[in-house]
C-alpha cells in the first residue's frame, strides 16, 4: 500500500492529508490505467494516477528550469557572433 492510497503525501518526514477532487477521463484510458496498475503495488487507480501526475509535473518543472530563456539564447548568439561562429 502507498501513502497515496490513504490520501496522504509526504513533506519531509511529515505526512499531510490532502483534499481531493474528481477528474473525468475517457473510460478506455481508465481501463488501461487499471491494467497497468496491476503490475504495481497501488491499490486504486486514483492513487496510481496521482503518483503518475506528480511525476509528470515534476519532470515538466525540471525541463522548464533547464530551458534557456529568450535572454539567455540572445546572449549565447551574441557570443557566438563575436567569436565568428555565426553571422
Amino acid at each position: 500500500m502507498h501513502i497515496e492510497d490513504l490520501g496522504l503525501y509526504a513533506i519531509g518526514s511529515a505526512l499531510v492529508k490532502e483534499d481531493t477532487t474528481a477528474v473525468q477521463i475517457p473510460t478506455s484510458l481508465f481501463k488501461k490505467l487499471e491494467e497497468n496498475m496491476k503490475m504495481t503495488s497501488f491499490t486504486s487507480v486514483s492513487s496510481y494516477v496521482t503518483f503518475l501526475l506528480r511525476g509528470a509535473i515534476a519532470e515538466t518543472v525540471q525541463q522548464q528550469k533547464e530551458t534557456f530563456s529568450k535572454e539567455d539564447e540572445d546572449k549565447v548568439k551574441d557570443r557566438l557572433r563575436a567569436l565568428g561562429y555565426i553571422e
